[in-house]
């Protein structure tokens, strides 16, 4: 009976595949891949039944469509009673459509599908960053989806901004937003963020041998970075955390009470 793994091989060729997922790679019979034409070149390697889904995006062409169908031909192979392995780009259930519907289509059906995490940008992000998501909080929000929905942004915390080159991008097909489309963005950040507050442009390496990107600019100059389909915008931290009193003293009564130091 068919299945269905979707895996992820992380940012870093090579760098990033963990054991499980390499095993699922290894001993699939057939492999779908949406990732960076290097990495695909290193996944053809592991397994030589390897089938590309990146030619079915096209220029202008809704990814909406594009998205069904990938998960079509996958759940073809499911069908066929054939060990299907979908890899996608890092982590398969961060920033990736495909694999989350593929998997419920395929569970729907009767077939076992499962996913298997792989290290994303997040991850990467924080490495090479240096951010603790900890200390302060970290929001995190498709950069279209926070301009198109009424979201509130904690100013204490970190913001993480992803796909900021497709901000605005409402069609559903471009491969880059306008410079206009990019000003109501930061149009819209700057109800909560003064024009010179400092953000950081992150893109995550694909090569061991290369350096992240990490870009130190004034909020207002957003509109005239280069960007590319990788560019993530993080926005550290505006304000001081608030210390809310009445719940502070409502736990030191408690701890009083039980003994506890806090």
């Amino acid at each position: 009976m068919g299945s269905l793994v979707c895996v992820g091989p992380g940012m870093i060729v090579g760098a990033h595949l963990s054991a499980r997922c390499r095993s699922h790679i290894v001993n699939a019979d057939i492999i779908f891949s949406s990732c960076h034409p290097l990495m695909e070149d290193w996944l053809k390697a592991l397994n030589n039944n390897f089938h590309s889904l990146q030619p079915l995006y096209g220029e202008n062409k809704n990814r909406r469509i594009t998205y069904q169908q990938m998960i079509t031909r996958m759940m073809s192979a499911v069908r066929e009673g054939k060990r299907v392995v979908g890899v996608f780009y890092g982590h398969p259930g961060v920033f990736a459509q495909v694999p989350h519907q593929a998997i419920a289509q395929a569970r729907e059906e009767g077939f076992t599908a499962s996913m298997e995490p792989g290290i994303s940008a997040e991850d990467c992000l924080y490495a090479d960053l240096g951010i603790d998501p900890g200390a302060y909080g970290c929001q995190h929000m498709e950069t279209t989806q926070f301009m198109i929905y009424q979201r509130v942004l904690d100013t204490c915390g970190y913001v993480i901004l992803w796909q900021v080159a497709l901000a605005g991008d409402i069609s559903l097909s471009k491969r880059m937003s306008s410079s206009a489309e990019r000003k109501v963005l930061v149009k819209l950040l700057m109800h909560f963020y003064p024009p010179d507050h400092s953000v950081t442009l992150y893109e995550c390496p694909t090569l061991i041998t290369d350096t992240f990107r990490a870009e130190t600019i004034p909020l207002e100059k957003l509109t005239e970075a280069k960007l590319s389909q990788v560019t993530t915008l993080v926005i550290p931290p505006a304000n001081r955390l608030i210390k809310n009193d009445v719940v502070s003293a409502e736990l030191a009564a408690i701890s009083k009470h039980t003994g506890d130091k806090i």
